[in-house]
């Protein structure tokens, strides 16, 4: 993995995320009036994630749940299911692309609290930085164990290239589409990572 293409590769996401982000404008307007219609404020879910080299960052998605101690698929409601099966609720992290915080293709970011569970081999997708969409993500999403999302992870930092990319886009345009691999069985989203044989 070159420098010129890491360069190359962020002046993509920031002239795509920007892009986007004004593209898809109307859209993220009346999403959040009807967010703040059916669930309230705060409009925005704010949580903590892990990004390139473990340095923490805030990720922006649209809520798409009801505050409370209830478990997340008692917590979630018919917008929110909407939101998450059709990925709308992924359009603010655009801004996170903008920022250099994510990438628009990369290993998903996960919570702060996996660090320490992570072998030696699993924390190499922190080599890179992460992205909305990626290999994982069009192989199953969270239909995939723990192993699998890390081992396709891995995979991407060792073969990432600009094709591999392109491929990955075009593939997740694809999923959301069909709407497939959003939560696993017994899950709003899926189980948490608990350590190596999760």
């Amino acid at each position: 993995m070159g420098s010129g293409f890491v360069a190359a590769k962020r002046g993509v996401d920031l002239l795509g995320g920007i892009a986007l982000l004004v593209l898809t404008m109307p859209v993220q307007a009346a999403i959040a009036a009807c967010v703040a219609t059916t669930m309230g404020r705060p409009i925005l879910f704010r949580q903590r994630r892990t990004g390139a080299d473990g340095r923490e960052f805030e990720l922006l998605k649209f809520r798409s749940m009801l505050a409370g101690d209830a478990p997340d698929g008692e917590r979630l409601t018919p917008m929110g299911r909407f939101l998450r099966r059709t990925s709308l609720d992924e359009l603010p992290s655009l801004l996170n692309v903008v920022r250099g915080e994510l990438s628009l293709v990369g290993p998903r970011p996960l919570l702060p609290e996996y660090l320490p569970l992570y072998d030696s081999q699993q924390r190499r997708r922190h080599e890179v930085r992460p992205g909305i969409t990626g290999l994982a993500q069009v192989s199953g999403r969270n239909l995939l164990s723990w192993e699998e999302q890390f081992r396709l992870d891995v995979e991407y930092v060792d073969t990432m290239s600009a094709s591999m990319d392109a491929g990955i886009l075009l593939r997740t345009v694809a999923k959301v589409w069909r709407q497939e691999g959003i939560a696993a069985a017994g899950d709003a989203t899926r189980s948490r990572f608990t350590g190596r044989n999760s």
